[in-house]
């Protein structure tokens, strides 16, 4: 009878282990990279150019890869430290809109590691559309 409990106890509990470290409850969620990390991207259409800004408020960011995605030529840039403001050229509004245009930053952090962030281009009379984190 104790032959058979003991490997049933331990499966039971390296499995309540791997759930415990799956849904580790000192990791960040969507909320709290939101309260980190200020993004936007705001197309002025006066000027012909979209402003790319980005905030890192625990200022722990080494470095951002900002890329601009669905151009011509993919529109790639590499910063240092923890906030850049960044303008780029688009002489007008997409005729499929700015979804095609998404702008996605990799970056690292000192305390998260390799961060992914993903946004849209808004118009500045238009509120910014959601930001999404994948760690």
């Amino acid at each position: 009878m104790a032959r058979k409990i003991v490997p049933i106890i331990s499966v039971i509990a390296i499995t309540a282990l791997g759930i415990l470290f799956l849904f580790d409850s000192g990791s960040y969620d969507n909320e709290q990279f939101a309260q980190t990390f200020d993004v936007d991207a705001i197309y002025y259409e006066n000027q012909g150019i979209v402003e790319i800004s980005f905030t890192d408020n625990s200022q722990k960011t080494n470095s951002a890869i900002l890329e601009i995605l669905g151009m011509e030529e993919t529109f790639q840039k590499t910063f240092e430290g923890s906030s850049f403001v960044e303008r780029v050229q688009f002489d007008s509004t997409p005729k499929y809109g700015w979804q095609i245009h998404p702008i996605t930053l990799v970056v690292d952090h000192q305390e998260l590691g390799k961060l992914g962030i993903k946004t849209e281009i808004h118009s500045e009379n238009e509120p910014a559309p959601p930001i999404i984190f994948s760690p």
